[in-house]
Parts: structure tokens; sequence; C-alpha cells
């Protein structure tokens, strides 16, 4: 008996240890308070190239070691710089410390309302550190309660020989259903009888033979149910369901997939997920009014996209910062998945997923992913003091055939573009 009380004293202990605090939350939120990271050698302004890529290796994922020491492409550092998320969505985070608790299964959670459910610091030894993290990524900042990116442009390119294949413009729009903790209606839109979590809409503007096709999302709150999806293809004028694994075919024949949108586009209980460790390493980030940006795609009020270089044009021209990260294995549970898996590489601070590795069922080397995020108060005026980091350019590479797809954003955090109605399949119906 003695002990038994002794192990639940001790267990007592251990949760109790695991309770985050005020200070967890800070930290969470502003992991730079002390300053911001270093590495031997690098700093604002040196460009890693070929020539010295492996002085600074371990500043680098190995997907971007491999493209620069290939000589596909090069890195120009710029300054750490504080990316200080919504207000709103840290006080929520606040209010609902230590209420969120993990469930028997992976893709259960209890008590969650709004914010960052986990903010205590990953721990190695914790087993389920990887799922919290999954977690806080799914209820993440990514573009707000809502947000659209119109335009959108998409260009499939032979990397060997920087032919454009074909460029696609799209519209995405975003809209959180549940959680929301600034734009009206908050907490959540109503009525939503299907007790959604999130809906993305997608509708192509050009070329004349995909005009019209149209995409919906919808994903529910509860992780454990299959998200429907839904493509409306212009030239059929007809609406079809999404079998759940047409979500890791090549969309639209890019050289990614729908799961993919965002940095990663599935369930937390899609994957098995395994917190490898915490680096400090070079990830996009940037200001995007500081770019040298391209002239293409003129827009009438002056704004300009991301510009593309380095191989085939397949690598964005910014600048990149030294950020910590922590590095999570995501693996998927269906045995029959086209992938062995990903390796997400998450920012500490804002917690959206900027470099993933995605690999074979062989477990080589297949894709490597880049998002691109500029600091709201460098970009449209629209989204100046947002606290929400601008998705502002893609990359996905297919390191296996040379071949990728670029993305150039236009993203606007406005709720006014994104009216619950665009996520309703009667939506599609309509033709638009």
């Amino acid at each position: 008996m003695k002990r038994l009380t002794l192990t639940l004293a001790a267990a007592g202990l251990a949760a109790g240890a695991l309770a985050a605090t005020e200070a967890d939350l800070e930290a969470s939120f502003n992991p730079y308070k002390q300053g911001f990271p270093s590495f031997p050698g690098l700093t604002v302004g040196t460009v890693i190239s070929k020539a010295n890529v492996e002085q600074f290796k371990d500043a680098l994922d190995a997907g971007m070691y491999l493209a620069v020491k290939s000589g596909w492409t090069e890195i120009k550092v710029g300054p750490t710089t504080q990316f200080q998320l919504n207000k709103a969505y840290v006080e929520a985070s606040r209010k609902g410390l230590n209420k969120t608790k993990l469930g028997a299964k992976n893709g259960e959670i209890s008590g969650f309302e709004a914010g960052r459910p986990f903010p205590e610091e990953p721990r190695l030894d914790d087993p389920r550190a990887g799922e919290k993290i999954a977690w806080n990524f799914k209820y993440g900042i990514n573009w707000g309660d809502n947000a659209a990116i119109d335009p959108f442009y998409w260009k499939y390119r032979n990397m060997t020989t920087g032919q454009v294949e074909r460029t696609i413009k799209f519209d995405f729009h975003f809209l959180n259903f549940r959680h929301r903790v600034q734009d009206a209606p908050v907490p959540e839109v109503t009525p939503n009888p299907s007790e959604l979590f999130r809906g993305i809409y997608v509708q192509v503007q050009e070329p004349q033979d995909l005009k019209n096709t149209q995409l919906l999302i919808q994903r529910y709150d509860d992780d454990l149910k299959f998200d429907d999806a839904y493509l409306y293809l212009g030239f059929q004028r007809r609406v079809r369901r999404l079998a759940t694994g047409q979500a890791t075919d090549a969309f639209l024949g890019a050289d990614l997939m729908i799961e993919d949108f965002e940095g990663y586009n599935g369930r937390v209980s899609d994957m098995k997920w395994a917190y490898k460790g915490t680096k400090n390493i070079l990830m996009p980030y940037y200001n995007h009014n500081e770019l040298a940006l391209t002239d293409e795609f003129k827009q009438a009020d002056g704004y300009k996209f991301v510009d593309f270089g380095g191989q085939g044009g397949c690598f964005p021209n910014i600048t990149w910062q030294l950020r910590k990260v922590f590095v999570l294995e995501a693996e998927p549970v269906n045995g029959a998945h086209p992938i062995s898996k990903r390796v997400f590489h998450i920012d500490a601070q804002v917690y959206n997923i900027n470099r993933t590795l995605i690999y074979d069922r062989k477990g080589e080397l297949w894709k490597s992913w880049t998002i691109g995020k500029s600091h709201p108060d460098a970009h449209l005026p629209i989204n100046k003091g947002t606290g929400i980091a601008i998705d502002d350019s893609f990359s996905m590479v297919d390191v296996q055939s040379k071949h990728c797809t670029t993305g150039q954003f236009k993203g606007q955090v406005d709720a006014k573009q994104n009216p619950p109605k665009l996520f309703q399949v009667q939506n599609l119906r309509g033709g638009n």
C-alpha cells in the first residue's frame, strides 16, 4: 500500500509538472524574449551557395541543404524578426490554459475552446508531444478567422529546362466556422448544423479549359470524422463528391496534393506523430515589401508578387531567417498512402508549417515543400496590424522527376470576402 501511495504521489507530481504556466504561454508566443538565435559565421546578408554550404549545413533542413549543394538555388540571409501573433488569439490561448486534454485515441481532445491548445514546450520524453504539436497547428492562426488569396498564380515548371508548362489563376478562400477569436461572429458561425470547424473554397479563373472549376473542403470539428470534399468541373457542369483517397492525388496535375495545402491539410488522426526535437534553422520568413518583386501579373492597386529564380525558376527570390523550429515526423496511418512520411519544420512562434520533406513509399526523398511567410506589416495595407503571418509564396519541388509547381499569392485577411454561403455545396451548384 505504501508503495502504491508513493507511485500515485509521483504520478501526481508528474502531472503537475506537465501543466502549462503563464511563463510557458509567454515563451510560446515570444520565444525570442532573451534574444534571437545565432549560428557561427551566419550574418545578415550572408549568401549560402554551393561554395560554402558545408559551413552552414546545420542551419539548413536536409531538403534545402540538398538544393543548395546541388546548385539549384542560393539562400540569402535576412534578419530574424518578431512575428507577434494576433492579440485576440493570444488572449484566447491564455483563457484556455490547461483546459484542453488529449483523449484516449489520436484525434480526440476535450475542453478546447480557442487559441493554442498546448503552449508548453514540447519534450522528447513525452510520447504524445508530436500529437500536441499537430493540434497546435490545426488550431493555429493560419489566415486567421477568415481570409482570401485573390489572385493566386500557380506555375507548373520543368526544372531541367525552365519551361513553364502551365499557369493557373485561382481564388482561394478560408473560413473558420468554430473557435473564432476576433471577427464576428465569435466564437462560431451559426447555423452550423454539421459542426464544421473549417472550410476551404477554391475557384479557377484561368485558363479557359479549367475556368470555373471549383473545390470545396469541409472539415469537421470532430477530427475522427472524414472531411467532406466536392469538386465542380466547369466543363461538365456537375458537382461530384471526392473520395477520401483523392486528397492524395495530384491536384489538377500539380506537384502537390490537396493534403499538402497550407503545409498539411489533413486530420490529426490521419497520421502517427513523433516529435524529433527543436532546432534553429533558416526558414522562409521575410518582409514582402522589401524584396525585389516581379512586374508580372500587374494589379490595379500596384501590388507586386514574389519573383522566382534558381534551377528551372523553381525557387522563390526571398530572404530567410534563422528561427526556432520544431521538427515533427508524420507517418500515415493508412498503409495505402502514397508517401511513407512527412518531416515538418514548424515555426515555434507562428506554429505554421513552412518547410516539409516528403518521402516516397521506399523511404526516399520525393518532394521538398516551401511556404514563404511575409510579415503582415510589410504587406498589403489590409493585412497591417492583423498579427497574422501571410502565406506569400510556395515551391513544391519533385526532386526525383526534376519538376516543380510554384505559387505567387496576393493574400488578404478580409472577412468580407468570405461569406459562409461560399463554403456550402449549393454555392458550387450555382456555378458562380
